[in-house]
């Protein structure tokens, strides 16, 4: 529980239904070319433990026409020795990407950037950021829609509880990140994966170094829409006894974190796989999008600014932000697994970061794209 008194958060407005996209015929959310309640369409059948397969392959969607909500945070770290370049233009790229095409409403937004030194509750400090994930989960309906998007620094830091198998939190910057610390992966899953009830969707980007796992999502997805952690749920799913609802008894994504170094790690039982199952994540309407791998980092870019015509007259973008508004851009009926490998395309000419996609459950990625 937390107190939003002085921190102006937008309260839930008279809720008009969002126009259902025009999908192309076939595509559309019940597979008629309608808009219905989506459908999970062709999960594969993977070698994973069947109680697992069964729980993650029918977990209630949302169809994105309920309430939205979105929480933008970009964050330059001016005048520091930490100092970015994009991250604010980012969130005014998302915001006009998410209004025009996903119905969002700036009314229904909160927005942190560091440049609003004039407003402290709009700062990005630790504790606005905090206040702010839960505010945007919180009174979660079915068929609501919550749009997360974060820009700045991410890094990784020693775990402190233990379940991590590789030893390491990922985590993200805030602007204060010196004097009150980062913010690690299993705190964003808890505020904002957990809550998540029945048929309510979370779509969360990460543009930030180390992000693979940001939000500890169990479900990790190649360039051919394929699950690539398949031996690693494996192991990590022995003895793991599905649980009602959304939930398991425990946290695949904690286990198998880090697991292709330590698989042995895995098959042995270590306390550490333990201590993730009792205590961390759910199987939900949950979709992440990162920069890179947790190895990798995430780069700046230089863009044309809209509406110029002068090459030189640049402005500086996240890379995989501005690859992904480009290409919805160029192509708004796209799948996940065409979204994903077309902004894989469009940053390989020039950078090694690879983005990637996780689910909070199993998915057939060429089910199309909506938030």
């Amino acid at each position: 529980d937390i107190d939003f008194a002085g921190s102006q958060f937008p309260s839930w407005n008279t809720h008009t239904p969002t126009p259902p996209p025009n999908f192309p015929p076939g595509q559309g959310g019940n597979g008629s070319g309608g808009y219905g309640q989506p459908t999970h369409g062709d999960i594969p059948t993977y070698n994973i433990p069947q109680d697992i397969q069964q729980e993650a392959s029918k977990v209630t969607l949302s169809n994105c026409r309920g309430r939205k909500r979105a929480l933008l945070i970009g964050i330059n770290y001016a005048g520091t020795k930490h100092m970015l370049k994009g991250c604010i233009n980012d969130v005014h790229n998302i915001k006009k990407f998410i209004t025009e095409h996903f119905g969002f409403k700036e009314s229904d937004m909160v927005i942190l950037t560091d440049d609003q030194r004039d407003n402290p509750r709009r700062m990005p400090t630790h504790e606005n950021i905090i206040k702010a994930m839960k505010w945007l989960v919180s009174d979660a309906r079915m068929n609501d829609s919550f749009f997360f998007h974060y820009s700045g620094h991410g890094s990784t830091v020693e775990s402190k509880t233990g379940d991590e198998i590789d030893g390491n939190d990922e985590t993200i910057c805030p602007v204060d990140f010196e004097s009150r610390g980062q913010i690690i992966d299993d705190v964003m899953n808890a505020i904002m994966v957990r809550p998540l009830p029945r048929g309510a969707r979370l779509t969360a980007i990460f543009d930030c170094c180390h992000s693979a796992s940001a939000l500890d999502l169990p479900f990790k997805y190649n360039h051919m829409g394929k699950l690539k952690n398949e031996k690693a749920i494996t192991y990590a799913g022995k003895g793991l006894a599905a649980a009602s609802g959304l939930y398991l008894k425990g946290d695949i994504a904690g286990a198998i974190k880090g697991l292709v170094k330590s698989v042995d790690i895995a098959m042995t039982g270590d306390p550490k796989l333990e201590k993730a199952r009792k205590n961390k994540s759910t199987l939900g309407d949950a979709i992440m999008f990162s920069g890179c791998k947790d190895d990798q980092t995430s780069a700046d870019t230089k863009i044309t600014k809209p509406g110029s015509n002068r090459p030189d007259d640049l402005s500086f973008t996240g890379a995989m932000s501005h690859a992904l508004i480009s290409s919805m851009n160029d192509n708004p009926h796209q799948t996940y697994v065409q979204l994903l490998q077309d902004v894989r395309k469009r940053l390989a000419t020039k950078y090694t970061q690879v983005p990637q996609l996780s689910t909070g459950r199993l998915m057939d990625m060429n089910t199309i794209f909506i938030m």
